[in-house]
């Protein structure tokens, strides 16, 4: 395989990727919060990252991918409205397993609670208080970020411009308006908290990854994922913890997926109310069709998200169906390897899933023109990174339709063409099309 170069985010630049362990390839991604059924936008880095896996474990790497559920934030309180917290937190998680399953990519490897993994945010908190890198103020603790001399490098941002986002809460008791919470005093109104040695509270939303990524993975993982909507504050001062509390960098590498878009352009978003719930998407369109529509942008761009990409998706989908069906097993024509060789080198080349489907087209253009039976492998292969194998699983036409279309030909080689009509109309009747080759015919579903 070609040499395999990410784009990170804190160097600004593709490099080429070594893992901290040859052969072994830890990745973090930031999964949802759970205070509604997650949305199609929600499922990009799920699916990008889940493929990413895919590849590198073709490439031979052995792949622990840790997804994790933020069951503990403000917008979970927010959106029970004085009811259950926890109750909602339980259902929206559920229902966010039963989404993404599927999508029929797998479960990630680890998917850890936030609300199960309290003792090592605990752990982590009392090492920054120790340092001198927290504060306790009214049973809240704080982050104190100017003591992070690396603060913005990952973001590329200037300390005295950044707005942490915490609005008023909290104002009074900070040191400094850039410091962020660690932990959060117990409310009245809110129906979870833990004990900690500052008093009986909860912890903030950037700790939980911190201490959930370095459970699992430990300091200086291979690679740290998420959407670019994280990258300031969370992902910031997630780094700015683990670099604080352990003397160290969380992760080696830092991969942002870009955010979906209207096809006006806006940014879509559950706040502004103008994005589809993704079990909606997959009951309209197929896991088929979103995994191909994802997979047709490169992970780092915006998406436009609408019915014309997706309905592009679908029709994609469905030429691959057709393609699978005209090969047979076994090996494929060495005059097409290099458009398989050129699939995986772009994949290798900052993951960039456009440029490897172009060439998957031009194999089935190629195999298309052929004379002739053509072997299957080098699809199925390509078709296996990218999580749509099962495009293969698709049964031929029935022995009777098949034998229409033997008449059908019968009849156009006799210029009996009111009969070649005749057949073809039955055959469109039983949903199969025909189209003829200069070897013959192929019917295709209709679908």
């Amino acid at each position: 395989m070609a040499e395999l170069r990410l784009y990170d985010t804190r160097t600004r630049s593709v490099r080429e990727f070594e893992p901290r362990d040859p052969g072994r390839v830890g990745i973090y991604v930031c999964g949802p919060t759970v205070y509604a059924r997650i949305h199609i936008g929600n499922a990009r880095p799920f699916v990008v990252f889940s493929l990413l896996k895919r590849f590198l474990e073709h490439a031979g790497y052995a792949v622990c991918l840790v997804v994790n559920v933020t069951d503990v934030n403000d917008k979970i309180y927010a959106a029970a409205r004085g009811g259950s917290s926890i109750e909602l937190a339980d259902t929206m998680t559920a229902a966010y397993v039963a989404d993404t399953d599927r999508l029929e990519l797998g479960r990630p490897d680890h998917e850890p609670l936030a609300s199960a993994s309290i003792a090592a945010m605990v752990e982590e908190i009392a090492v920054l208080l120790n340092g001198g890198h927290a504060y306790v103020a009214g049973g809240d603790v704080y982050f104190r970020v100017r003591r992070d001399a690396g603060y913005g490098a990952l973001s590329g941002r200037d300390v005295d411009s950044m707005d942490q986002g915490e609005g008023v809460e909290g104002v009074d008791l900070k040191e400094d308006p850039l410091d962020f919470a660690l932990w959060k005093a117990h409310k009245a109104d809110e129906d979870s908290a833990w004990d900690a040695p500052w008093g009986r509270g909860r912890p903030g939303w950037h700790i939980e990854c911190s201490a959930m990524a370095e459970s699992l993975l430990g300091v200086g993982f291979d690679i740290h994922g998420g959407g670019l909507d994280l990258l300031f504050p969370h992902h910031e001062n997630e780094a700015a913890q683990t670099r604080s509390a352990r003397g160290a960098e969380l992760a080696a590498h830092w991969m942002h997926n870009g955010m979906l878009a209207a096809t006006d352009g806006e940014k879509m978003s559950k706040s502004l109310g103008n994005i589809a719930p993704l079990y909606e998407v997959l009951d309209r369109h197929g896991r088929d069709a979103v995994i191909l529509y994802f997979a047709s942008a490169h992970y780092r761009q915006p998406i436009a998200y609408g019915d014309e990409p997706i309905a592009a998706a679908a029709q994609g989908v469905q030429r691959i169906r057709d393609a699978a069906r005209q090969l047979v097993a076994g090996d494929s024509p060495l005059e097409l390897r290099p458009l398989h060789v050129r699939f995986f080198e772009a994949l290798a080349d900052d993951f960039n899933t456009p440029s490897a489907l172009a060439a998957m087209w031009d194999w089935i253009r190629g195999a298309n023109r052929r004379a002739g039976p053509v072997g299957d492998r080098d699809l199925r292969e390509m078709l296996g990174v990218l999580g749509l194998e099962n495009l293969f699983d698709v049964p031929g036409p029935p022995a009777a339709l098949l034998a229409l279309a033997e008449a059908r030909a019968i009849a156009r080689a006799e210029d009996d063409y009111a009969r070649a009509d005749e057949l073809r109309a039955q055959i469109e009747a039983g949903g199969w099309s025909v189209r003829d080759t200069p070897t013959g015919f192929e019917l295709t579903a209709l679908a």
